[in-house]
C-alpha cells in the first residue's frame, strides 16, 4: 500500500505553470499511488461549487482521470478554498475529509489537519477564521451573485496579504502548546499538515509533526508506504 499527500497547491488560473506541473505530478507520480490526500489550499480560492470556468474544469478533469484509474481521492478544505462542497467532490470522484481527521495510512494512525487552527498566536486570522466558517457566514456568501462573490474574495485577498506582511515569523507558525493539544486529543502521535509553508519533519513531546510544502517554484509531496516515509520535492 502507499500514498501520497500534498497540501497548498494554491491553483488558479493566473498560474497555468502551476497547473501544467499540476497536470504532470497527477498523471507521473500521484497515479502510481495507491491513494491521494489533499490537506487544503488545493485552490488559491473558491467561491462555491455552482462557479465554474475554463480552468475549474480542467483540474476537475485532471482529479476525475485520477480517481477513475482506481486512485483513491480524498480532500480537505484549507483557508482559502473551505467552501468546496459535495457537489465537486462527487464531480471528481474523492471524498470529503473533516479537518482534523485521523485515518489508517499504510498501516499507521495519523492525524490529518490543514493546519491553520494550529496557529492560535495569530489572534487577528483566527478571529477572522471564526467569522467565515460560521455557517450563516457562509451562507449568506453563497447567497450572492457570482460577480459579488468574485469581487469579494478578491478584497479578502488583498486584506490578507497586506495584514501578512507586517505579522512577524513565530505569529504566523504553529503554536507548540496547540500542536501538543492535538496530538492528546486526537490520540495519535503522527501529525501531518499544510498550511504554513515551511516544509520540515519535526519531532514533537507526543509524536512527529509533518509539514508539507506549498507549491511554487518547487511541488512538495510526503510519500507514505509500508516502509517508511518521506517528504519529498521537485523542481516546477
Amino acid at each position: 500500500m502507499s500514498a501520497c499527500l500534498i497540501s497548498d497547491l494554491h491553483l488558479q488560473a493566473d498560474r497555468p505553470d502551476l497547473t501544467d506541473a499540476f497536470d504532470t505530478f497527477i498523471k507521473n507520480t500521484a497515479s502510481s499511488f495507491d491513494s491521494l490526500y489533499i490537506l487544503g489550499d488545493l485552490f488559491e480560492a473558491w467561491i462555491g461549487d455552482d462557479f465554474e470556468d475554463e480552468f475549474i474544469i480542467s483540474i476537475k478533469k485532471i482529479l476525475k482521470d485520477l480517481s477513475s484509474s482506481g486512485t483513491k481521492l480524498y480532500l480537505m478544505h484549507g483557508n482559502r478554498d473551505f467552501l468546496i462542497g459535495e457537489n465537486f467532490c462527487n464531480s471528481i470522484g474523492a471524498s470529503l475529509l473533516k479537518d482534523p481527521s485521523i485515518v489508517e495510512i499504510c498501516n499507521k494512525n495519523i492525524l490529518l489537519m490543514h493546519g491553520d487552527s494550529l496557529c492560535i498566536d495569530d489572534i487577528d486570522y483566527q478571529s477572522f477564521r471564526s467569522v467565515v466558517r460560521d455557517e450563516s457566514w457562509i451562507n449568506e456568501f453563497l447567497s450572492k451573485s457570482i460577480n459579488e462573490r468574485v469581487q469579494l474574495a478578491k478584497n479578502l485577498r488583498d486584506v490578507s496579504k497586506t495584514e501578512n506582511k507586517d505579522k512577524s515569523f513565530e505569529i504566523m507558525d504553529v503554536n507548540k502548546m496547540a500542536v501538543n493539544q492535538a496530538f492528546q486529543d486526537n490520540n495519535s502521535s503522527l501529525l501531518v499538515h499544510g498550511h504554513t509553508h515551511r516544509p520540515k519533519i519535526h519531532e514533537e513531546t507526543y509524536g512527529k509533526r509533518i509539514v508539507l510544502g506549498d507549491w511554487d517554484k518547487k511541488l512538495w509531496y510526503l510519500k507514505i508506504t509500508n516502509e517508511d516515509m518521506k517528504l519529498l520535492e521537485q523542481n516546477i
